[in-house]
């Protein structure tokens, strides 16, 4: 039978050598890739090096970082893009340190001496866990890169769009406005350029939704121009202005 290897790679630090050669010792003869670290610093750097470390099996007291402090070292180097599974050992098992680690993000923790075989266990449950972390992060980094993708087309669309628009716009502004010069109602002379636009618009019977997509403004601005307009004309509503700028009214005003 083929004995099992596991792709991913477990940091065994601890400040007592024996302890590291033994643990790697019998995690390797269990089909595991061991990274061993005789101090905190020395464990940084091997985990900045080597991308392939999943499992980081680490002592919680040890001198200069302990394994917390470690820990949140190693969360700063791996950022989002790089899960791994910390697992606390420890040989005075306080209360608050376990909980302190725990907060942390430690997934496990062992006494010491550790049960080999309930570590085996739970490497192999932390190992399952991880992959399933992995295959998130890979998906969310598919996702993102297809969001990218896909508000960079909107925004070239939007781009076409516009290009589109402004003439069209500048011609919505600029027609009433020649076509009022011409022939209109008493009290238009008032009106600026754009509540001209928006009256000669009304007249022609449009909605205030297909006034503000023609003119590229808001609804709530389309309002605020007919109530303008309504006040300046003395026009008592909509429909009595939309009448008065009716072409065959516009016809009559001129035949007097």
């Amino acid at each position: 039978m083929n004995k099992r290897v596991s792709s991913v790679r477990v940091l065994v630090v601890d400040d007592e050598p024996e302890i590291v050669e033994l643990l790697c010792e019998l995690l390797e003869t269990s089909g595991y890739q061991c990274v061993p670290s005789l101090s905190s610093q020395q464990a940084l750097e091997c985990f900045t090096r080597d991308p392939a470390i999943g499992l980081v099996l680490c002592d919680l007291h040890m001198p200069g970082l302990d394994g917390i402090e470690l820990v949140q070292q190693l969360k700063r180097v791996a950022g989002k893009g790089r899960p791994f599974e910390p697992i606390m050992m420890t040989g005075r098992a306080d209360k608050q340190d376990v909980i302190k680690a725990l907060r942390e993000g430690f997934v496990d923790y062992y006494q010491k001496p550790v049960d080999i075989d309930e570590l085996l266990e739970g490497l192999q449950r932390h190992e399952a866990n991880l992959a399933s972390r992995q295959q998130t992060v890979q998906h969310l980094g598919h996702l993102n890169e297809k969001l990218q993708f896909l508000a960079s087309s909107i925004n070239d669309l939007y781009q076409d769009l516009e290009q589109v628009r402004a003439p069209l716009r500048e011609q919505a502004l600029e027609a009433p406005a020649a076509e009022a010069a011409r022939v209109m109602p008493a009290g238009f002379d008032q009106l600026s350029p754009r509540q001209m636009a928006v009256a000669q618009l009304v007249g022609r019977g449009q909605t205030n939704y297909q006034i503000a997509c023609e003119l590229g403004i808001t609804e709530n601005t389309v309002k605020l121009y007919v109530s303008q307009v309504l006040r300046l004309t003395h026009m008592h509503n909509r429909t009595q202005l939309a009448l008065a700028l009716a072409p065959n009214q516009r016809q009559r005003a001129s035949a007097y």
